[in-house]
């Protein structure tokens, strides 16, 4: 069973690079196809100062550390028990090609219920440009199966 005293718990920092390239990448898979997305000069022409990062982009750049389910191992869940339950994401500036994003993140909550079979954590994460400037945070949900 998960312990509630993991709330709280603070996850390693990191920093991930804003490349043009897997910014374009990204656009094309989520099959964006508006210009700015994929051509600098069309992101200049329409008032960027570079390539913008597509929504949900940061999440790709938060899994970009060495171990990034490491934290999840670390209060007690098997990783292979684990399902996507959901995110959430609230946008405060503009994420750029070139930028430098770092990640701060922790565990918000732990549920359980008697009555189920199943658990939540719920991590979130402040990121923050070069700048210092938060621009986004998320909130992902897991599912747990109990017993894990």
């Amino acid at each position: 069973m998960l312990d509630a005293s993991h709330i709280g718990k603070v996850i390693e920092p990191h920093s991930a690079a804003v490349e043009a390239g897997r910014l374009r990448l990204f656009a094309k898979a989520i099959g964006e196809t508006r210009p700015e997305y994929l051509d600098e000069s069309a992101a200049r022409a329409a008032g960027h100062p570079g390539i913008p990062a597509p929504p949900t982009f940061v999440l790709s750049l938060d899994l970009e550390m060495a171990e990034p389910f490491k934290w999840i191992t670390d209060i007690g869940v098997d990783i292979l028990q684990v399902l996507h339950g959901g995110e959430r994401f609230r946008y405060f500036a503009p994420v750029y090609a070139g930028d430098r994003l770092t990640f701060r993140s922790r565990v918000a909550d732990i549920l359980t219920k008697k009555s189920s079979s199943k658990a939540f954590v719920v991590k979130e994460t402040e990121v923050f440009n070069q700048d210092g400037k938060k621009v986004a945070e998320m909130r992902a949900t897991l599912v747990v199966r109990k017993g894990c």
